[in-house]
């Protein structure tokens, strides 16, 4: 398995059940397997957030399967650092086999052939395996669009990647792109301690209902998923309602006035940025939360198809590939799953592609032994 966030941790207690399983004599041999994870440090994506940013659920509805979340003592929703905790605890308490730091190269088809799996390179040595398991994510990709004038802008341009509090924006005129969760989170966060706060997006801010938590949206998530899937009607899922959960600092600011998305700017000045009509804005940080794209360079040499901007997948089970034998892909978003890059919505995706890569692995062998 490649990644070793929450994605990679919910498969991971799934193949520790079926170890335990084996060991006390139920069920088939449990396979062998290990966690590859890029980062120093237990946590995932979660140990680069923003310091305020929160959950948009209780804790008790932002678990992963086998063990709830510890519950929250402090004000609004459990704490990116809450988090963090929460995952650390999870991979000790089933003992999970997690190998770090471990960048991934490249994987390529071993040399045996079809049947024969693959070569994951890494800078620790080179790793054989039927079955692979991406669980990446995508914060290491992030996405920032190209407009004209940005190599002339002598101020800062930034990603949601590099922001981790406001103190260091204290005074400044700050430009947030994006008007997605991350976008509101951020702007309200800076409206303290920035000169000015300027938010702007492609198209009008849409917020959810208040009322409206993780759990809604999962629910949502997944009925539009399989309603898709059975070619019946559907409400349009999440984005049937809106884009931004008005967490709390959210809704403070916004009720407050102080949350006015202005248009979406069409290109720099050597100082600030413009906009198609003639107006400028002088501007000392420019920050992007404009999302990101799955973090899946190291599957180059394999040559994978694509199905748009992500790699194709089986219509049955949307976290298998769909041209490539024993390759998953977990945790990138409603492609591979419904709600599948949350913590509450990974669980049914991460049992569901054990289950198929251990019936690949276990149907492997037995061709390999009738040969």
């Amino acid at each position: 398995m490649i990644g070793g966030g929450q994605a990679g941790l919910a498969a991971g207690f799934y193949l520790h059940r079926l170890t335990r399983d084996a060991a006390r004599g139920r069920g088939g041999p449990a396979p062998s397997y290990a966690i590859l994870d890029a980062n120093t440090q237990p946590g995932g994506a979660w140990q680069h957030y923003w310091d305020t940013l929160e959950l948009f659920s209780p804790a008790a509805y932002s678990s992963l399967p086998g063990y709830r979340m510890p519950p929250w003592t402090g004000a609004g929703n459990p704490s990116a650092e809450h988090v963090v905790s929460y995952l650390r605890t999870y991979e000790d308490r089933y003992e999970l086999p997690v190998h770090r730091p471990v960048t991934v190269h490249a994987v390529e088809d071993h040399p045996a052939g079809p049947d024969g799996g693959y070569l994951t390179r890494t800078d620790r040595g080179t790793w054989e395996s039927t079955v692979i398991i991406n669980a990446t994510g995508s914060w290491r990709r992030p996405f920032v669009p190209r407009l004209p004038g940005a190599e002339e802008f002598t101020g800062t341009q930034l990603h949601t990647t590099g922001y981790r509090s406001r103190t260091p924006f204290t005074g400044q005129r700050v430009v947030v792109v994006g008007g997605g969760n991350s976008g509101a989170q951020i702007a309200a966060d800076l409206l303290p301690a920035a000169k000015s706060v300027t938010w702007v997006t492609r198209r009008s801010p849409r917020y959810l209902p208040d009322e409206v938590d993780g759990r809604a949206l999962f629910a949502l998530a997944t009925e539009h998923v399989q309603a898709v899937g059975r070619g019946e009607p559907s409400s349009g899922g999440v984005g049937s309602l809106g884009d931004i959960v008005a967490v709390p600092p959210v809704r403070a600011a916004r009720d407050a006035g102080r949350l006015e998305a202005a248009p979406m700017f069409t290109g720099f000045t050597p100082t600030g940025i413009r906009w198609d009509d003639g107006r400028t804005l002088e501007v000392d940080t420019v920050l992007w939360c404009t999302g990101f794209r799955p973090d899946l360079g190291h599957l180059r040499p394999l040559g994978l198809s694509m199905d748009g901007t992500t790699p194709a997948t089986d219509r049955d089970l949307p976290t298998r590939s769909g041209d490539r034998a024993g390759m998953f892909f977990l945790g990138y978003g409603d492609w591979c799953g419904p709600a599948s890059a949350t913590l509450i919505g990974v669980g049914a995706p991460a049992r569901a592609t054990v289950t198929a890569a251990t019936e690949h692995l276990t149907h492997t062998l037995e061709n390999g032994r009738k040969k």
